[in-house]
C-alpha cells in the first residue's frame, strides 16, 4: 500500500489498449501485486527543492549573482505521474538537478531583459515570470512548481547596488535620524511628563498621607479625650442630679420652715393682731364711754349753772325799756328770742368747757364768774 505522498507503479503485466502505459499507477489505496509476474516500484509525490546560483547579465551589462530556490513536486494527475515515472523512475534524485538547470536558463533569459533597478524593485514579478516561462517544460516532465523565491542578488563587488541604495540609505538614515530625534524628544517629554506625574503623585501621596495621619492623630486624641470627657459628662450629670436633689431638699426645707415657722408666726401674728384689735376696740369703747360720761357731767354742770345764768340775764334786763309790738305775738317773739339766746349761750358754754376741761376758769357772763371743777 503506497504512502499518502507516493504513487505505486506496477509493471510486468501487459496493459490493454493503444494508449496503455507499461505500468499501472495506484495512489491512495492498496493493491495486490502478484509475485514473480509483477513488480511494484514507488514514485515520490512529496515536495522537493532545487537551488539555483547563476551569474546573469542585466540589460545594462552588469553581472549579477542571483540565487533562487524552487519548490516543486510531481503532479497529482496520472498523466504527470506517468511522465515523471518514465523520466525519473530509475533515479528520482535527478529531479532537483534537472529542475535547477531548467530554471537557470529561464533566469538568465529574463534577467537579461531587465535593469538592476527593476530586478531589485520587482523581485516578485521576476519570480512569476520565470515560473510562467518554465511551466511548459515542467509539465512535459510531469513536474509542477509551487513557488520560486529570489533569495539574494549581488553585483559581485561592483558597488552598483550599494550606490543605488545610497540615496535611499541617506534618506532612510535621515528619516531614521529624524525619527530617532522625534523618538528621543518624545522619550524626553515622556520622561519629563512621567517625572511630573511621579512628583504630582508623590505630592498627592504626601498630602493623603498627611491627611490620613491627621485623621489618625485626631482619632487618637478623640479616643484619648473620650475617657476624661465621659468622666466629665458623668460628673456633670452627677452635679446636675445633686443640684436637683439640693433643690428638692431646699423646697422640702422651705415647706418645713413654712410649716414649722411661718405658719406658727402667721398664726401668732394673727393672734396678736386679734388681741391688739380687741384691746383697741376695748380702748375705743372705754374712751367713748369716758367721753360720754364727760358730756353727761358737763351737761349736769351746765344744768346746775343754768339758773344762775338765767338770773344774770334777768338782771341785765332789769330797768331796760322794752317795747313789745304786735301784742301777744310780739311777746312770743321776745320770749323765743330769749330762748334762742339761752340756747346759744348753752352751746357757747359747752364749747368752752370742751376747750377748758373741768378745773379751769370760764369767762364770766356779764361780770359773773363761772367756775367748773371736774369731780375726781
Amino acid at each position: 500500500m503506497p504512502a499518502p505522498n507516493e504513487a505505486l507503479l506496477i509493471s510486468g503485466r501487459k496493459q490493454r489498449g493503444a494508449d496503455a502505459l507499461p505500468f499501472k499507477i495506484v495512489t491512495g489505496h492498496g493493491v495486490f501485486v502478484p509475485p514473480v509476474i509483477s513488480k511494484a516500484t514507488r514514485l515520490t509525490l512529496a515536495m522537493q527543492e532545487a537551488e539555483v546560483i547563476e551569474d546573469c547579465y542585466t540589460k545594462q551589462g552588469l553581472t549579477l549573482a542571483v540565487q533562487a530556490v524552487i519548490a516543486f513536486k510531481v503532479g497529482d494527475d496520472h498523466e504527470s505521474i506517468a511522465a515523471a515515472a518514465r523520466r525519473f523512475q530509475g533515479d528520482q534524485r535527478q529531479m532537483p538537478t534537472l529542475v535547477g538547470r531548467i530554471f537557470s536558463g529561464h533566469l538568465r533569459s529574463i534577467i537579461g531583459s531587465m535593469t538592476v533597478e527593476a530586478i531589485i524593485r520587482e523581485q516578485q514579478t521576476l519570480a512569476d515570470a520565470i515560473v510562467d516561462a518554465s511551466k511548459t517544460e515542467m509539465a512535459r516532465i510531469g513536474l509542477a512548481v509551487d513557488s520560486l523565491q529570489i533569495s539574494s542578488i549581488d553585483d559581485k563587488g561592483v558597488g552598483y547596488i550599494q550606490a543605488l541604495a545610497a540615496p535611499h540609505q541617506a534618506k532612510v538614515n535621515q528619516d531614521a535620524a529624524i525619527a530617532q530625534a522625534a523618538a528621543d524628544q518624545a522619550s524626553a517629554m515622556a520622561q519629563q511628563e512621567s517625572a511630573r506625574f511621579q512628583a504630582e503623585y508623590a505630592r498627592q501621596t504626601a498630602i493623603a498621607r498627611a491627611q490620613y495621619q491627621a485623621e489618625i492623630d485626631q482619632a487618637q486624641q478623640t479616643a484619648a479625650q473620650a475617657g476624661p470627657l465621659a468622666a466629665a459628662r458623668a460628673q456633670q450629670d452627677v452635679l446636675v442630679e445633686r443640684s436637683l436633689v439640693a433643690q428638692k431638699n431646699a423646697e422640702l426645707r422651705q415647706a418645713e420652715l413654712i410649716a414649722e415657722v411661718v405658719r406658727p408666726a402667721e398664726a401668732e401674728a394673727a393672734r396678736i393682731r386679734t388681741l391688739a384689735q380687741a384691746e383697741a376696740d376695748a380702748t375705743k369703747l372705754s374712751a367713748e364711754a369716758a367721753a360720754a360720761q364727760d358730756r353727761i357731767a358737763l351737761d349736769q354742770m351746765v344744768i346746775q349753772q343754768l339758773p344762775e345764768l338765767l338770773r344774770a340775764a334777768a338782771q341785765g334786763l332789769q330797768g331796760a325799756n322794752v317795747t313789745v309790738l304786735d301784742g301777744a305775738e310780739g311777746l312770743n317773739s321776745v320770749v323765743a328770742s330769749l330762748a334762742a339766746q339761752g340756747t346759744a349761750m348753752l352751746e357757747t358754754i359747752r364749747a368752752g368747757l370742751r376747750a377748758n376741761p373741768p378745773g379751769t376758769d370760764v369767762a364770766p357772763l356779764n361780770g359773773n364768774r363761772v367756775e367748773t371743777r371736774q369731780n375726781a
